[in-house]
């Protein structure tokens, strides 16, 4: 089931980033639920998160559009109801932080060094090694769960690229207004 999730969640943080980040905090019934009534259907929808990680497996491309429209409503929802997601997972990151300060742990670390060095060594194998058909697509699949923790990974160390991401929303935002303003006008 591992290696579901693994690769549910880097689908899931590409096409549906806020609801990706819901899943991590006690958002995540809510998470699912959203997840699940897009994919499967609002009569079959659940807060389990591991049908909600079985759906996004399955996923089709029009699927995946789906979860994109899904991800607008949730994030839509999230500001209705004055809830902050960043603002939760941010918490969550300063008291790991704080929790590695106190302890000097140095597994994050490790942990950090050996996710680079995988998604280089596999990036590189991708682009400079003649590899057999059949190892590619596995090899793909790790790349994306990889890439996703090279993400957090980027989060944790330097901090998150939240205003980032609100300017591109409004980036995004503006250009759908100017282009529905051209197919109407």
């Amino acid at each position: 089931m591992s290696d579901i999730w693994d690769a549910a969640k880097g689908v899931l943080g590409t096409v549906a980033p806020t609801i990706a980040t819901a899943f991590g905090g006690p958002l995540a019934g809510m998470a699912a639920r959203a997840v699940t009534g897009a994919l499967l259907g609002e009569e079959r929808a659940s807060d389990k998160i591991d049908e909600a990680m079985l759906a996004i497996q399955g996923a089709s491309a029009e699927d995946l559009h789906k979860l994109k429209a899904e991800e607008n409503r949730f994030a839509e929802k999230m500001r209705e109801l004055e809830i902050d997601v960043e603002r939760i997972h941010a918490g969550d990151r300063d008291s790991a932080r704080k929790r590695q300060m106190q302890t000097k742990d140095k597994m994050p670390g490790y942990i950090a060094s050996a996710a680079l060095v995988g998604f280089f060594s596999i990036l590189g194998a991708l682009i400079f090694v003649d590899l057999p058909s059949a190892s590619t697509a596995p090899l793909q699949v790790m790349l994306g769960v990889l890439g996703g923790l090279v993400g957090q990974i980027a989060n944790y160390y330097f901090g998150s690229s939240a205003s980032s991401s609100r300017k591109n929303e409004i980036m995004n935002a503006v250009l759908n207004g100017r282009n529905g303003g051209a197919a109407n006008g």
